[in-house]
């Protein structure tokens, strides 16, 4: 039970510290910072900045943390499904 315990500690600080990071990509007057980590159900990443020539959009910015949230449950759903049908395979 200890070592449950341990760990749970552990994942909580890999999500603390993965969380925490974000990248950054400057081209052709075009800036996304974006936070989080996909994989692992680690986090949900985020984009925290867009903007285009200097101006932010926010409304552009909102759409794109939309959709970043709906891939995410789809690629979940799928994966779920997939490793149901495996978990079925194996106990044939």
């Amino acid at each position: 039970m200890f070592d449950k315990a341990k760990a749970g500690l552990q994942f909580m600080k890999i999500k603390k510290a993965v969380e925490s990071e974000s990248v950054e990509v400057e081209d052709s007057g075009v800036r996304v910072i974006i936070s989080g980590f996909v994989g692992m159900g680690i986090s949900e990443p985020k984009v925290k900045l867009l903007s285009v020539n200097g101006v932010e959009n926010k409304v552009l910015l909102d759409t794109l943390n939309k959709a970043l949230k709906k891939s995410l449950e789809v690629s979940a759903k799928k994966l779920k499904d997939m490793s149901g049908e495996l978990q079925g395979m194996a106990g044939m």
